[in-house]
């Protein structure tokens, strides 16, 4: 391999690593939640809004800047998508930056006991840095009602049927996600985690 490839690829494994490590914090975040609320699930512990979510990313998570409802500096002002398509990172509702360098950021659903979605996490695997790519140190991680953290189940974000999807997502449905949202050229910043899960922690894209 030649070495930009070379470093093409350490760079990638860098952003998944880290972005695996938020993961871990935010699995395990939740699960001490759920617990330390003794509830059956997260939509009962009470998550399933802005309040909640801020609190809780700053008791579970070690937050050292708390940008609040404006994503600058936490997050850069300006992201592209895989495609070239310029995006931005506004439409969550709070922003941190972590104390290993990382930024999150909270998106609430409604807290609905018939819905599985109950909040979306953003990361930007190393903060405001370059190179401020979706689906490469971008990504939006989504939690549902049972504990489990995967990627968007579309059909239900936009209340069809009332639909409850099984989460683990199926490998094909994340895949379909990836190619329509990840990779398309529309300002949707959703689809290229489920990527990452399917090809087992690898960039492979």
């Amino acid at each position: 391999m030649t070495v930009p490839s070379l470093m093409q690829n350490h760079q990638r494994k860098t952003y998944v690593t880290q972005l695996h490590k938020v993961y871990n914090q935010a699995q395990q975040a939740l699960l001490q939640y759920q617990t330390d609320k003794n509830a059956v699930d997260l939509n009962e512990a009470g998550l399933g809004n802005t309040a909640s979510q801020v609190e809780f990313i700053k008791t579970y998570f070690k937050v050292i800047q708390d940008c609040g409802t404006d994503p600058s500096p936490c997050f850069s002002d300006n992201y592209k998508k895989l495609s070239g398509t310029s995006v931005t990172a506004g439409g969550a509702e709070h922003f941190f930056v972590l104390a290993d360098g990382s930024a999150i950021a909270t998106n609430a659903f409604s807290n609905n006991q018939t819905r599985n979605l109950v909040m979306e996490i953003w990361v930007d695997t190393n903060g405001a840095k370059g190179p401020n790519i979706v689906g490469r140190d971008f990504f939006i991680m989504y939690a549902y009602k049972n504990g489990v953290i995967d990627d968007i189940n579309f059909e239900e974000q936009n209340g069809e049927n009332n639909a409850i999807v099984n989460v683990p997502l199926e490998p094909d449905y994340r895949e379909r996600m990836f190619n329509t949202y990840c990779k398309g050229s529309g300002g949707q910043l959703r689809g290229c985690f489920g990527k990452i899960l399917n090809d087992n922690w690898e960039m492979t894209y």
